[in-house]
């Protein structure tokens, strides 16, 4: 049969799987629940791949083979190979650790401070702070391993009035659903509207049909105040806001140039610049009986909407949410191709060479049956006949079993094991394959021998490919996360939380820990040298410690805390400036005072005179 159509596109590379060609029926197949009115057709194949992704990573591929029509699929052996390229690249992925950094604030206190230095000091440690109370590290992990196992990551911020920071979440990337528009080809630019939506089982107790909840963030330009009302039929809703004489009301700060009719208002990150945009947050409910054909999750009908109240008494249609951007960052695995804005799940350009070792498994375990217990043929042997009934019994293979052979009887078994030898050479085969071609490595991977590296020099060399892989998923990543800790700051703005001034915030961004050991001895024995040498400052040295791995939690404080004991360089910089306060400044010690003590005199106290003797 011949193939029919060819599709190049970011889940190509699952076009051999019969399951992602066959067209889907809504309630039958693997993909059944997929095939729903309100999923958009474009959107059909990406939900698909993250379906199938998911079941290679819980050791479910057999199983959704085996609905898709595969009787075999069921007796398909998966032991875990898809989970631990999945764990391993994300481990490498990730380092030993991950800290936020502001440039710049690792020169707070030095002789040579940037203008910013205390200020990128002061923002670093409120990010820092922020991001232990949000669970940084956690989320973060959640989220690329969805984003290492199914290529795409969504994160979601929203100000929380009773904690007074952004509350960080991660959304699954299936419930995903931006809007592009012709001029956002790139996967840099950023869509002017988003949407979340999944589907809500029916509750029989509650009396509640299956729904379809959506959130929707989009920009668009300002408009007068809004307020918490009702609908005719009582629902909940927003309606415009009205003075005295009936006109429409403005935020307070927004104005409204009379010439134009434009609103505009202006953000604490940007004083000086009013901005005409703001986000519109809206959150509601559809029955999906009531959904019609063409209705899909960019066209729901707002007639039918039951919008959600916040916990506050927020009616969430089109509510102002005061910022000019949209509070959710999409984390792509790889770097997408020009014009695609989908990555690519670390297992990718893998899939048929798992499939290929899941079925040398299934027949390993298959020919070990037979060689553990092999096919025996007997000749002239007296079978076994049941006494009450005299018919004769079938042959036992087990321990202990004796088979009385006729004269010229014989026993010939059939042997195995140069097949399941076999079977298992190509194991080995298949998982080198799987290492170099995922850039993982045998050493990444744990497989190779360390006898069979003759040199550290040669080790490197091995872990070429994984030092590559790794770099392209850091860079990947990179300007998403400095966006991320942007949009933090600037709720933080918005919100008027203490401690946050207004104006343009500096950038932050995420430092990765090394992916691999390091030989600390080595990079402690450079540091001393280049700094002794004078090619290396003392600010980049203890960064390169810190980065080797050794237990610095504050590059700055370290510095401090290594110059208040350097005395000898003290000394030479007191015999080059002749300058006693920057030698005291360099030490950490305040400046001396200029004024003479005053030292306290005892009183003085008179003699007391001598009392003539008695007679």
């Amino acid at each position: 049969m011949g193939l029919r159509d060819l599709v190049i596109d970011a889940w190509s590379w699952l076009n051999y799987k019969p399951v992602m060609a066959n067209p889907i029926r809504r309630g039958s197949g693997p993909f059944g629940e997929l095939a729903a009115s309100w999923v958009p057709p474009e959107d059909l194949r990406r939900l698909q791949a993250y379906k199938l992704l998911a079941a290679y990573d819980n050791n479910q591929a057999g199983q959704l083979a085996a609905i898709s029509g595969d009787e075999s699929g069921l007796e398909r052996r998966e032991l875990g190979d898809a989970s631990k390229l999945i764990d391993t690249a994300l481990g490498y992925m990730l380092g030993s650790e991950q800290t936020i950094v502001v440039p710049g604030a690792e020169h707070q206190g030095s002789g040579e401070q940037p203008a910013d230095a205390q200020r990128a000091l002061g923002l670093q440690g409120r990010l820092r702070e922020w991001a232990e109370r949000e669970l940084l590290p956690l989320r973060i992990q959640q989220a690329e391993r969805a984003a290492v196992r199914s290529g795409d990551a969504v994160y979601t911020l929203a100000w929380e009035p009773a904690k007074g920071r952004p509350t960080l979440r991660m959304m699954d990337a299936g419930f995903y659903f931006p809007e592009w528009t012709d001029d956002e080809v790139d996967a840099a630019e950023c869509p002017a509207r988003v949407h979340f939506a999944w589907e809500l089982p029916a509750d029989e107790r509650r009396g509640l049909k299956a729904r379809l909840r959506r959130i929707t963030y989009e920009l668009g330009p300002i408009g007068p105040a809004t307020r918490p009302g009702r609908s005719k039929a009582g629902l909940p809703m927003r309606e415009w806001a009205q003075g005295e004489g009936g006109d429409g009301v403005l935020i307070v700060g927004d104005q409204l140039d009379a010439a134009t009719g434009r609103i505009t208002r202006t953000y604490p990150w940007a004083p000086g610049r009013p901005s005409g945009v703001t986000c519109y947050l809206t959150d509601a409910e559809w029955l999906l009986d009531e959904l019609k054909a063409g209705e899909d999750v960019y066209n729901l009908p707002s007639a039918k909407a039951a919008y959600r109240v916040r916990s506050d008494g927020e009616v969430l249609q089109a509510l102002d949410l005061m910022i000019d951007f949209l509070p959710v960052v999409h984390v792509t695995n790889t770097i997408p191709d020009a014009g695609e804005h989908w990555g690519q799940p670390s297992i990718a350009k893998v899939m048929q060479t798992l499939d290929e070792l899941a079925a040398t498994d299934s027949d390993s375990a298959a020919a070990s049956a037979t060689t553990g217990t092999p096919i025996i043929g007997l000749s002239g042997v007296r079978l076994p006949k049941d006494r009450t009934t005299g018919a004769t019994l079938p042959l036992q293979v087990r321990a202990g079993t004796v088979w009385s052979l006729a004269e010229g009887g014989s026993m010939d078994t059939l042997d195995t094991s140069a097949q399941l030898a076999e079977l298992r050479a190509r194991v080995d085969h298949l998982l080198d394959r799987v290492a170099g071609n995922s850039r993982l490595t045998s050493s990444g991977l744990g497989t190779l021998d360390p006898s069979a590296v003759p040199s550290g020099y040669a080790l490197q060399l091995a872990l070429g490919p994984l030092d590559a892989l790794v770099s392209a998923m850091r860079l990947a990543r990179a300007h998403k996360y400095a966006l991320l800790f942007k949009m933090v700051c600037r709720l933080h703005q918005a919100g008027h939380a203490d401690g946050w001034p207004a104006g343009e915030t500096l950038p932050a961004r995420l430092v990765w820990g090394p992916h691999t050991p390091t030989d600390r001895a080595a990079v402690l024995d450079e540091v001393t040298k280049g700094f002794q040498a004078g090619v290396l400052s003392l600010e980049t040295s203890v960064r390169m410690l810190s980065d080797a791995g050794y237990p610095i939690e504050d590059a700055t404080a370290e510095v401090k805390r290594i110059q208040a004991r350097a005395f000898v360089a003290a000394v030479a910089l007191a015999d080059a400036t002749a300058d006693n306060d920057a030698v005291r400044e360099y030490l950490g010690l305040p400046k001396a005072s200029t004024e003479i003590p005053k030292v306290p005199m005892p009183e003085l106290t008179k003699p007391r005179a001598a009392t003539p003797a008695g007679p």
